[in-house]
């Protein structure tokens, strides 16, 4: 009984900061999601193209992928009680000087530095998860982690809504507020956490076979490959849609900036439903005997489908139709990452944090070019549709590179 108690205590303490993961996910993209929710505020203000804005982005993702490859290094070095906190702090001081800009460029740099530091997030959240969880419970685990995204872009706009006023320049506090919020998570995440909570699992200890070889043999093997081709699509989906979808609402259907925010979180709410739905599918299958790896596959795929949704949205007007369109896809664009994560966990235990920032590489590099061409497409058509049908199809682009190209596992829940 004193054994079963133990580990119970142990279990409530793994979710308790699986919960923290979850709420810095959360402030990750409040910080985030600002410059989205203001686009059109911004834009004007400083007489913004859309190529421009596109821009803003761009560089985003450029220093997202440099800083998801810094600190990926840093978190398998460094104790990551303290690196995450660090990383956190970080990414709160760039989100709160960005309600300083003055100009575009001020906006371009403080953009840069806050992609930089917010791509230590994953890095460290990644390899937490994968020290506090087993193979078949991670991705369920991951899906509490990204689910964190959506709940942040659910209360972004929301807030947002109720900060700005029709002064033109107050945008800027909200960026700060958000900011603040960043502190508080680092106060609880040092006073929560022990170091024990985040030391290698026993049974993860053990080098494994990819262990055993070197860092490049590791980065250039068939299953990096793929999770290289599959990020990179995925990636460029969700950006652009996370990106896009106030101004397509507001300047490409007529949408107010009131009810275009108020749909952004009802938008970022089924997200998070598709992420959360999406790894307890996949746990469901794998615990009712379906090898792990086909378990996955199945819900990636599920996914996948879904997002091409998306592509009808360009020829349906505004409406009832249009709101679902957009939440089926949404649903399925963000349920594909706790699955994608899950992979990259079974690569290499003891370099997870260096796997996760070199796969970053390749999830923003792309995406990153495609925010600037999506709009500079905009410009030249006078249209958001093409961009986005193009974006709709990635995702089962990558469904096919990852069922063609990862091979079997015969790991099942027994």
């Amino acid at each position: 009984m004193e054994r079963m108690n133990t580990t119970q205590t142990a279990s409530r303490r793994v979710w308790i900061v699986c919960g923290l993961l979850l709420l810095a996910s959360s402030i990750n993209y409040m910080d985030r999601q600002t410059l989205a929710n203001a686009a059109v505020r911004i834009t004007r203000e400083f007489s913004l193209n859309h190529e421009q804005y596109g821009n803003l982005e761009a560089w985003f993702g450029y220093a997202f992928a440099a800083g998801s490859l810094f600190f990926g290094f840093l978190a398998d070095r460094l104790p990551l009680r303290w690196l995450y906190a660090a990383v956190v702090a970080l990414w709160s001081m760039a989100g709160f000087m960005t309600g300083t800009a003055e100009s575009h460029q001020d906006l371009l740099l403080y953009r840069t530095l806050l992609g930089f530091c917010e791509g230590g997030h994953w890095p460290c959240a990644i390899k937490a998860t994968r020290v506090l969880l087993d193979a078949r419970d991670r991705s369920l685990g991951n899906s509490v982690l990204q689910s964190g995204t959506s709940i942040g872009a659910i209360i972004t706009p929301l807030l947002m809504q109720s900060l700005m006023t029709p002064a033109v320049g107050s945008w800027r506090g909200a960026f700060q507020v958000i900011a603040l919020i960043g502190i508080v998570w680092i106060v609880l995440w040092l006073f929560i956490v022990r170091k024990s909570d985040l030391v290698t699992r026993e049974e993860d200890a053990v080098p494994e076979a990819s262990d055993r070889i070197s860092l490049w043999r590791l980065v250039l093997s068939r299953r990096m490959l793929v999770i290289f081709g599959v990020i990179a699509c995925i990636n460029t989906t969700w950006q652009i849609m996370r990106a896009w979808l106030p101004k397509f609402l507001q300047e490409g259907r007529g949408w107010t900036e009131s009810d275009a925010l108020y749909f952004n979180s009802a938008w970022f709410v089924a997200t998070d439903i598709g992420c959360l739905g999406a790894g307890a599918a996949a746990v469901w299958l794998a615990r009712r005997g379906l090898p792990v790896t086909r378990a996955r596959l199945i819900v990636f795929s599920a996914c996948g489908l879904l997002v091409l949704a998306s592509a009808l949205a360009p020829f349906i007007e505004q409406g009832a139709a249009l709101m679902i369109v957009l939440m089926i896809a949404g649903a399925g664009a963000l349920g594909l990452f706790p699955i994608y994560h899950a992979f990259t966990q079974d690569i290499s235990g003891s370099r997870q944090g260096r796997i996760t920032g070199i796969a970053s590489v390749a999830a923003w590099i792309l995406p990153a070019w495609a925010q600037r061409g999506f709009g500079w497409l905009a410009d030249t058509t006078g249209s958001f549709n093409a961009g986005f049908i193009a974006a709709a199809f990635l995702p089962l682009v990558a469904a096919i590179i990852l069922v063609l190209g990862w091979g079997r596992d015969t790991r099942s829940s027994s």
